[in-house]
């Protein structure tokens, strides 16, 4: 901006008092974003119900689905491709994670790339569920068992950690209090470990 006057010093306080008004109007919309993005309790406990009653769906529906070679192929496949997209886009996460603890990065950086990662995130772990509806999974083995445990833990971290977004979002550019930042670290860790 280029501001002509025979008062330099008035041009100056002008031009401050602008800026001070645009950041003022950006950090408002910055909160009103944050409060609009924070989803209720109630609609994450709601999902986290859901959750857990379509992966006993798909638990009992695995023993009554008998899927022929083929499919059974398609699906291994697909399982593997749901994998590799949901692992990756958590490690995509979680490395911004440590270059952020690192100082390489802000949280503003984690922040952005969660909340454009939560897609493929997501739609890995439905893939993730859903294929391994035609693998005839043995539900009586602990692996079996302990898979499905993990993928019901990391359901509902995702959930939590939807949850925390919206708090750490209010720490962009200032230090995050310890409690929230042991929070994340927990929900990371699930994440890490589930996936």
């Amino acid at each position: 901006m280029t501001v002509i006057s025979d008062r330099p010093m008035a041009a100056a306080i002008s031009t401050h008092a602008w800026e001070t008004e645009q950041s003022a109007a950006v950090g408002d919309q910055a909160r009103e974003h944050t409060e609009a993005a924070h989803t209720p309790l109630s609609v994450l406990a709601a999902a986290g119900l859901l959750s857990c009653a379509a992966l006993a769906a798909v638990c009992w529906m695995s023993g009554r689905v008998h899927a022929d070679p083929t499919l059974q192929t398609v699906a291994r496949f697909l399982h593997v491709a749901a994998l590799v997209v949901g692992l990756g886009a958590v490690l995509a996460v979680g490395w911004f994670a440590v270059l952020w603890l690192q100082g390489r990065h802000r949280l503003a950086d984690i922040l952005n790339t969660a909340c454009t990662l939560q897609v493929p995130i997501w739609l890995g772990l439905a893939g993730l569920v859903t294929t391994g509806l035609f693998l005839n999974p043995d539900l009586t083995s602990t692996l079996t068992q302990v898979t499905g445990g993990l993928v019901l833990a990391i359901t509902l971290n995702g959930l939590y950690a939807h949850r925390l977004g919206p708090h750490l979002d209010r720490y962009r550019d200032q230090r995050v209090p310890r409690s929230l930042l042991v929070q994340s670290g927990v929900a990371a860790t699930v994440s890490q470990f589930g996936w």
